[in-house]
């Protein structure tokens, strides 16, 4: 049995069984927080675990290594709706220790995009497009400075509200243990 069908076979008896009823919740953040976070597979539990967070305390995006690679990107588009549309009202970026935007190399994965079996050709549309795959595929090389630089876009955005919180997280994929990188408090002190 493949993995869609899998996973259908199992919701039919998730909804049969009412087990949906423990999740129910509104579309509100009861804490009011918009959480970005690295798409990690270790962090799927442990961070709203380890942030004492639960379902329907708070919206979560995610995007490889926690990055807002674009200000007027689809992260960036979440994050202010869950501003101005779900009541959010503070924004807290987590990237973690040990994240694989970090080993990340254009050229590995341009690589493997061709062995997969995208030709040549449209490498060629794309960068005469203007689009420079080599450093929109880059990851970074401290975790740290990726996180502030996320926390600066979100930060001074024109469209976010100056007095919003942005903080900046790093989370160990092992332990939970939270470091603070930027406390986004100082931030909204310093423009009011």
């Amino acid at each position: 049995m493949n993995i869609i069908d899998e996973i259908l076979e199992h919701n039919r008896n998730f909804v049969a069984n009412k087990e949906y009823e423990k999740f129910q919740t509104t579309k509100f953040p009861d804490k009011r927080l918009v959480v970005l976070s690295c798409m990690d597979t270790r962090l799927e539990e442990l961070l709203p675990k380890s942030m004492n967070l639960r379902n329907g305390d708070f919206k979560h995006v995610k995007s490889a290594g926690a990055v807002v690679s674009h200000p007027f990107g689809s992260i960036m588009r979440s994050i202010l709706v869950a501003i101005y549309e779900l009541n959010a009202e503070e924004v807290v970026v987590v990237g973690h220790y040990d994240c694989g935007m970090s080993a990340i190399n254009a050229d590995s994965i341009m690589s493997k995009m061709k062995q997969k079996g995208i030709p040549e050709e449209t490498f060629h549309i794309i960068k005469n497009s203007g689009i420079r795959l080599d450093s929109w595929l880059r990851g970074f090389d401290c975790v740290q400075d990726s996180v502030k630089a996320s926390v600066e876009v979100i930060k001074n955005h024109p469209l976010l509200p100056a007095h919003v919180p942005v903080h900046g997280l790093l989370i160990d994929p092992v332990t939970g243990k939270l470091d603070r990188v930027v406390n986004g408090y100082e931030l909204a002190d310093a423009v009011e």
